[in-house]
């Protein structure tokens, strides 16, 4: 249900193309959509019930913006730059770099051959993308033994060691006629483009005269090139009748799920295939366009010849914005390859959906193995506490929270202990931190938790137990999570007397326990060294003389801890308009700066 302010917003839509942006209560942009009629396509979140993805996103929108568009070209457009420069939580947002590799012949007097992850408007030949790197290092190798260019650095008055081994065709010591490279340049693309049936023959040709002028090692060294052709390039099954590169997409959606499949044919063959599965929020039509334009909008993928899309898909506007024909097939081996890559689309996601629920099982199994242990009803939600201190100093406490087996990261929670200053005292620091937690639970009428863990023993369990019971009034279970002398988890503590309950230490009640004690125990300890780190930053600073919190704040923000000021140049430091002799100083004091000592818990 939209709130009164959502309401009258939503009166006001226009029913014109455009993009709309949904924001959280903070203000930041959760979501970016696209829409032939905004008046209808917004008022469609808060008009119906919904679930999955798009029932947590309507959930947390407390405002939206409209941006109006002349047509709807132009807002696959806005809708694609505004993903990029928000990246919000609900959208798909592709990475821009894809860490495909490719082969790339460069623009120069004396090309190379090269492989990379960049695509440039350099004016150099790209071919690709390869399945990985490998792929693409082994055609490369080939191609430099049997087409070489340029393998050296350029002139260099003497031949390299590949002009020697026949891999380059001698920039380091003579000019390279331009004829030559465009010879090798010619036959090189040929062979990308799946013509290997020449090369195979001059190779053969090479390896009988060769072994004829018993030259074994060279005759071998030819057998191997020929087997790379048929192994590696020939034993791809022919797909396509010509050699356009082409990519096909095509996708699946079930319970709010969108199960992509990426097909790149190249060479009239299969070269690489890729999967990708996400939560949309939009209609599958909506999303997968989305996908295919942040697709080639990465800076290093390049844009085939063709592109094949499955039927509904609004291919006359893709082909305008990305300038490649994209096309629907009909019959033939492109519209088997459609089928292929849409069953491979529902096979990937109902794998998915099974690995899930093998989760699901195995969080709930663990939580009910717990409880079980420990008599207890089913319960949902444990929240789990630890302390962290060097010596007393900078104390705080640090709560996880988990959810059917899982961490909720966003319930987490971070405390600056008051009560307990430069002195270790694990009594008084549970008791504050419990009494802070669960008092403002109940003065803010929130549910607590089915189970409090406190990592630690007795002295920490009676602690929470005390404040509880005699100080909130509160019946909560409260576990104790024990470990053994090599600070690994050993069992739980539970009851009135603080009983030890042994786990199976190959149940998955055993590994949830110590995922939890281990996520705590990092939680605290992180956020005791963030702490600490930036108190003895600034304690180390006041201690020099004409330091101030001025000069303090300046040094803090402009390099971040001691090690970088007293790495910095007496320059550096003059840089933040700090006078001369202050600068030196501080560059002397902190150039004998001992080691931070490392923080450690409680247990």
């Amino acid at each position: 249900m939209a709130s009164e302010y959502l309401e009258h917003k939503l009166a006001l839509l226009p029913d014109k193309p455009g993009c709309y942006l949904m924001k959280n209560i903070n203000g930041k942009i959760i979501y970016v959509g696209k829409a032939k009629s905004l008046k209808n396509r917004v008022r469609s979140y808060f008009k119906s019930s919904h679930t999955g993805k798009v029932a947590a996103m309507v959930s947390q929108v407390a405002d939206f913006e409209t941006i109006v568009t002349s047509t709807n070209k132009e807002s696959f457009l806005l809708e694609i730059t505004l993903i990029q420069k928000h990246q919000p939580y609900f959208n798909i947002a592709l990475k821009h770099t894809t860490g495909y590799p490719y082969i790339k012949i460069t623009n120069e007097r004396d090309p190379q051959l090269k492989i990379t992850g960049q695509i440039v408007k350099d004016g150099a030949y790209y071919f690709g993308p390869y399945p990985n790197v490998t792929a693409a290092e082994e055609t490369a190798h080939f191609l430099q033994k049997v087409y070489p260019l340029r393998r050296c650095n350029g002139y260099q008055g003497r031949p390299c060691l590949y002009y020697h081994m026949g891999q380059c065709l001698g920039a380091c010591f003579k000019k390279v006629p331009q004829e030559e490279y465009d010879a090798q340049i010619k036959r090189i693309k040929s062979f990308l483009n799946g013509n290997t049936e020449r090369i195979k023959q001059q190779l053969k040709k090479k390896m009988a005269k060769a072994s004829a002028a018993m030259e074994y090692e060279r005759a071998a060294e030819i057998r191997d090139q020929i087997h790379y052709i048929e192994v590696t390039v020939e034993k791809q099954k022919i797909i396509s009748n010509d050699k356009t590169p082409r990519d096909l997409f095509n996708f699946y959606m079930d319970k709010g799920w969108l199960s992509i499949q990426v097909f790149f044919i190249r060479q009239s063959r299969l070269m690489k295939r890729e999967k990708r599965m996400f939560p949309i929020v939009d209609t599958a039509v909506e999303e997968m366009t989305s996908f295919i334009l942040q697709f080639y909008d990465r800076k290093n993928n390049l844009k085939p010849k063709e592109i094949l899309l499955p039927k509904g898909m609004p291919n006359q506007e893709i082909s305008e914005i990305l300038g490649v024909p994209v096309r629907t097939p009909q019959r033939g081996q492109k519209a088997d390859l459609m089928r292929m890559a849409h069953e491979n689309a529902i096979l990937s996601l109902n794998e998915k959906f099974r690995l899930l629920e093998m989760d699901k099982e195995k969080t709930t199994g663990a939580m009910k193995e717990i409880t079980d242990a420990l008599g207890l009803p089913m319960g949902h939600k444990i929240e789990a506490f630890d302390h962290s201190h060097i010596q007393g100093a900078d104390p705080v406490s640090a709560m996880v929270v988990f959810v059917d087996g899982e961490p909720a990261k966003q319930l987490y929670r971070k405390y600056k202990l008051k009560t307990v200053i430069n002195h270790a005292d694990e009594s008084a620091s549970t008791r504050e931190v419990i009494f802070r937690r669960y008092s403002r639970l109940l003065k803010e009428n929130k549910p607590m938790p089915d189970m409090i863990f406190m990592d630690g023993g007795e002295i920490q369990m009676n602690a929470v137990k005390d404040v509880l019971q005699n100080q909130l009034g509160l019946d909560i279970p409260v576990v104790g999570m024990v470990k053994n002398d090599k600070h690994k988890t050993a069992d739980l503590l539970f009851g009135d007397h603080d009983q030890h309950v042994h786990l199976d230490p190959r149940s998955q009640a055993f590994y949830l326990v110590q995922r939890i004690q281990d996520e705590v125990h990092r939680f605290a300890i992180t956020f005791h060294r963030r702490l600490h780190s930036k108190h003895s930053l600034s304690s180390r600073l006041d201690a020099i003389k004409g330091v101030g919190p001025r000069t303090r704040n300046k040094l803090m923000k402009q390099f971040g801890n001691l090690t970088n000021i007293s790495e910095a140049s007496v320059e550096d430091i003059r840089a933040l308009g700090i006078n001369r002799p202050t600068a030196q100083l501080i560059k002397v004091s902190l150039q004998g700066q001992a080691e931070v000592a490392k923080p450690s818990s409680h247990d």
